[in-house]
C-alpha cells in the first residue's frame, strides 16, 4: 500500500491545436513550434520538445497531491516528484511515446503541462487520470474513523492511470520485500535502462529533477540476469517480470477492461496473484473495489482501525470491509490516511541486500 521554472521570461505567440474528439476544457496549445524548414528526424525531436498545455476544473475538491500519491515509488522515484512550488511531475511510457506531466493546482483549476511524443495523450486523459471518472458519493461510511477521515479529505479521488505495466513492474518488484529494497530496485533499473524524460530544454530546475521514463517492453525483457541481481531482484522476481512483458500489449487492454476481467487476465501470469493484480489495478483503472489481500501489514491496520483487532488476518480483513462492497479499495485508503495504525511491538525487517552475494 503502498522544481521549480526558471524566471519568467516573454513567451513566443501559442498555435492552437484542435481539441482532440471527446477532450474537455480549453484547446491544448503549443508552447514551442520546430523551426521553419525542420523536416524528418530533426523535426521529431524538436516536437518532443515543445510543450503542450491544458487547463481543466473538476467538478468537485481535488488535492492532486493526495490523488497522485499512490504512483510514486519513494522520495527518489525517477519517474515521480513533488516539488516545493506543490507541482507534481510524472514521466510515463504511453501508446504514443514517452513523455512528461506537470501538473499545478492554482486555486479550483488544475494547470497541466506535458513534453515530449506522449504529451497529447498524458493531457487528453488528464480528467481521467485525476480521478474525473471516480465516484466519491458512492461510498457510504459506516464506521466513525471513516466519516471522520473522508470529512477531512474532500479531494481525495482515486487515480486511474489507463497504462498498467508502469504500475505492474514496481508492484512485481515489492513482492516479499521491504519497501525499500523496492523502491531502490527500480531507481536502479530505471535509472540504468529507461530514457531521460522529455522537458523544458536548458531548463536547470528540471534537469535537477533527474527524471526518466521508465523502459519499454522489449528493454525490460534484454536486461541481463546480473543486472537484476546488482539491483536487489531475485530471480523469481525478475522471471514474473520477464513473462508480463513478453505479454505486455495483452496485459496493457487490462486497463479497459471490469476488475474482475481485468484481474483475471493478469492472473494469467505465472508470479503475478492477487496482491500484485490489485495494487496494479488500484493505479492503472481506478479501481475502488480493488482491496489488497496478502498484504503483510495491511488486515493488521484495518483490524486494528475498524474493530481494535491488530491480529486481524486477511480474512477477518474481508469481514470488516464486507459493508462497503464495490468500494473496499476507497475504504482501505482512508484509513492509511487516518493514521491509525497499531502500535509496532517488534523491530523493523531487516533489509536484504542479495547484491553482495
Amino acid at each position: 500500500m503502498a522544481g521549480r521554472f526558471a524566471p519568467h521570461r516573454a513567451e513566443p505567440a501559442r498555435a492552437a491545436v484542435p481539441r482532440p474528439a471527446g477532450m474537455t476544457g480549453p484547446a491544448v496549445p503549443v508552447r514551442t513550434t520546430a523551426p521553419a524548414g525542420t523536416t524528418g528526424t530533426a523535426a521529431s525531436t524538436s516536437a518532443a520538445k515543445s510543450a503542450l498545455t491544458r487547463d481543466w476544473t473538476p467538478p468537485g475538491p481535488l488535492d492532486p497531491r493526495l490523488v497522485l500519491g499512490p504512483l510514486r515509488r519513494g522520495p527518489a522515484d525517477p519517474t515521480f516528484r513533488f516539488t516545493p512550488d506543490g507541482a507534481a511531475w510524472r514521466t510515463s511510457r504511453t501508446p504514443e511515446g514517452p513523455g512528461t506531466l506537470r501538473i499545478a493546482a492554482r486555486g479550483g483549476r488544475i494547470e497541466a503541462v506535458a513534453w515530449g511524443t506522449g504529451a497529447s495523450w498524458l493531457l487528453d486523459r488528464l480528467p481521467s487520470l485525476l480521478g474525473a471518472e471516480d465516484d466519491p458519493d458512492a461510498f457510504r461510511p459506516r464506521h466513525r474513523l471513516l466519516a471522520i477521515t473522508r470529512h477531512r479529505r474532500p479531494g481525495l479521488r482515486l487515480v486511474r492511470t489507463g497504462l498498467v505495466m508502469e504500475s505492474l513492474i514496481p508492484s512485481v518488484l515489492e513482492q516479499k520485500v521491504t519497501t525499500d529494497e523496492a523502491y531502490r530496485a527500480w531507481r536502479r533499473l530505471v535509472r540504468a535502462h529507461g530514457t531521460p524524460a522529455p522537458g523544458p530544454a536548458d531548463d536547470a530546475a528540471f534537469a535537477a529533477l533527474g527524471l526518466y521514463v521508465m523502459p519499454d517492453a522489449r528493454t525490460w525483457s534484454l536486461i541481463p540476469s546480473w543486472e537484476w541481481h546488482r539491483a536487489g531482484v531475485d530471480a523469481k522476481r525478475s522471471a514474473t517480470v520477464l513473462r508480463a512483458v513478453r505479454v505486455a500489449r495483452r496485459l496493457e487492454e487490462a486497463a479497459g477492461m471490469d476488475l474482475p476481467q481485468a484481474m483475471a487476465r493478469l492472473r494469467l501470469v505465472p508470479g503475478i496473484g492477487p496482491w500484485t493484480a490489485a495494487e496494479t489495478l488500484q493505479r492503472s483503472n481506478g479501481a475502488a473495489d480493488a482491496v489488497t489481500v496478502g498484504d503483510f501489514h495491511l488486515p493488521a491496520i484495518v483490524g486494528h482501525a475498524l474493530a481494535d483487532n491488530r491480529h486481524a488476518d486477511d480474512e477477518e480483513m474481508l469481514a470488516l470491509l464486507a459493508p462497503y462492497e464495490g468500494q473496499r479499495h476507497r475504504a482501505t485508503r482512508l484509513i492509511l490516511l487516518s493514521g491509525r495504525v497499531p502500535p509496532r511491538r517488534a523491530p523493523r525487517m531487516t533489509p536484504g541486500d542479495i547484491a553482495r552475494l
